[in-house]
């Protein structure tokens, strides 16, 4: 299933509404980059724990590996929620700065 972006942009705010009213959290202009930072942190501690440069905890190899993708997850959905929050149009900003050194149109 292939989806851009900002298709993606509307669950992740349901998510993360939910979240954040179950638990009480207050979230303000800060804690989507607060947020964001917190997860690539996580991020790179799974990261070294697969690189065998982290603690494994008693955790296998696939254990290990799983953590890191749903890390990746959680910062993806990070940078769409602080995105979100700032009005800012990730689809555009990636063909803008991103694609268009590929040489093609549209």
């Amino acid at each position: 299933m292939s989806r851009r972006l900002a298709d993606l942009t509307p669950l992740v705010v349901e998510v993360s509404d939910t979240y954040a009213s179950r638990n009480a959290i207050a979230r303000d202009d800060d804690w989507y980059l607060l947020k964001l930072q917190e997860e690539v942190g996580e991020l790179t501690a799974e990261y070294l724990r697969t690189t065998g440069r982290g603690r494994t905890k008693g955790a296998d190899a696939p254990s290990i590996r799983q953590a890191l993708e749903d890390e990746a997850a959680d910062v993806l959905a990070t940078l769409l929620l602080f995105a979100h929050k700032n009005g800012i149009d990730l689809d555009a900003a990636l063909e803008r700065k991103w694609f268009q050194y590929l040489g093609r149109s549209g």
